[in-house]
């Protein structure tokens, strides 16, 4: 199992690089414009206004690849705004009713899943229309901000204002308190490959490790102020947002700072509070059909290649992490979010490789 592991990940490696443009949400002066959506060339340059209106305060940024839609989570209006992907047109409001919504995910069962600051503080869910589904969760978490999901589907929260981490189980219902200590105003956390939770700490200088159990490990990195708004690059560097500097800083898997990779100020960014990246190139599965390889989805959501019994067939995400593998000739894509993922296959001396989408 372990050298089929490390076969996967040496394919994963060998990956064409994956053209992409970096989207910083721009909170201005937080109540108070200018507010803006930047967009960025992968290198940090040639940054440019992507949305200027129809904002209030924006918190998040989604992109729906498959609808050719981005999400805004607009704090101070309460609502999260629809625009065209490709553009950054106004098309609607999404949704209403969040008490300032901030962090927007599309979750396991494939709901959009959305932070609320004020009111009860429970987590929402909606469908992808935007049709409301329920609180899902069964405790408010105060001025919430934070959000992933461990492997076993369980959910994590963080608190702002009361510096911990609330764990919920599949179903909603309160964990407890994952982290309570060593914190001093988390915002974003994401779970890494190792299963350690990772955590911004605004009113501190770093990221904060944390263990599968909740035993605080050290600090992962330091040099940051104001920090919110994370994304993890293909090559596995990661990008954050430094609000007290007025950029985007770059840091290496380890840790390590490489570099300010969206300067201070560039395109006039003042206060950075979400990164996200989005691929240039994006293939829906029913149009893959190569001299090598036709692939389909099925009715069940499973993705299906014509040709069997595969050398290698794997799913990756938009960082590089495999999500799916199959010695076969198809991943059962049936449970997973939809969204844009990165296929590899491989038989004989015939591979493919390209970004995909999945509904």
């Amino acid at each position: 199992m372990k050298n089929l592991l490390f076969f996967l990940l040496l394919m994963a490696g060998n990956l064409p690089a994956q053209d992409y443009k970096i989207y910083v949400s721009d909170a201005g002066n937080f109540n108070v414009p200018p507010w803006q959506i930047l967009k960025y060339d992968s290198d940090g340059s040639n940054p440019e206004v992507f949305i200027a209106d129809h904002l209030n305060w924006p918190q998040d940024i989604l992109f729906r690849e498959n609808e050719n839609i981005v999400l805004i989570s607009n704090f101070g209006t309460n609502r999260i705004s629809k625009f065209e992907a490709d553009s950054g047109r106004f098309l609607s409001e999404f949704a209403y009713g969040i008490l300032g919504p901030t962090r927007m995910k599309i979750g396991p069962d494939s709901l959009l899943y959305v932070l609320q600051w004020g009111g009860n503080g429970k987590v929402k869910r909606f469908q992808l229309d935007g049709t409301f589904v329920d609180d899902f969760t069964s405790r408010g978490v105060d001025q919430s901000i934070g959000m992933d999901w461990d492997v076993d589907g369980n959910l994590y929260v963080s608190s702002y204002n009361l510096d911990h981490v609330r764990k919920f189980d599949p179903t909603g219902q309160d964990m407890g308190l994952f982290i309570q200590s060593n914190l001093a105003g988390p915002t974003n956390i994401w779970f890494d490959d190792g299963g350690d939770l990772l955590v911004l700490d605004y009113d501190a200088t770093s990221v904060k490790r944390f263990g599968p159990d909740g035993t605080y490990l050290g600090a992962f990195l330091t040099g940051l102020s104001k920090s919110e708004g994370v994304a993890l690059l293909p090559d596995g560097n990661i990008l954050i947002g430094n609000g007290a500097s007025n950029s985007v800083k770059q840091f290496n898997q380890n840790g390590q700072y490489i570099d300010d990779l969206i300067p201070s100020g560039s395109g006039g960014l003042m206060t950075p509070n979400a990164v996200v990246i989005r691929l240039d190139k994006v293939t829906k599965v029913s149009n893959i059909e190569t001299n090598d390889f036709i692939f389909f989805q099925n009715e069940d959501g499973e993705i299906v290649v014509e040709e069997k019994d595969m050398d290698v067939l794997i799913l990756l995400n938009p960082f590089g992490q495999i999500i799916l593998s199959s010695n076969d000739n198809t991943l059962k894509t049936n449970g997973l979010p939809g969204g844009v993922y990165y296929i590899f296959a491989k038989k004989g001396g015939q591979t493919f490789s390209a970004p995909i989408m999945v509904k």
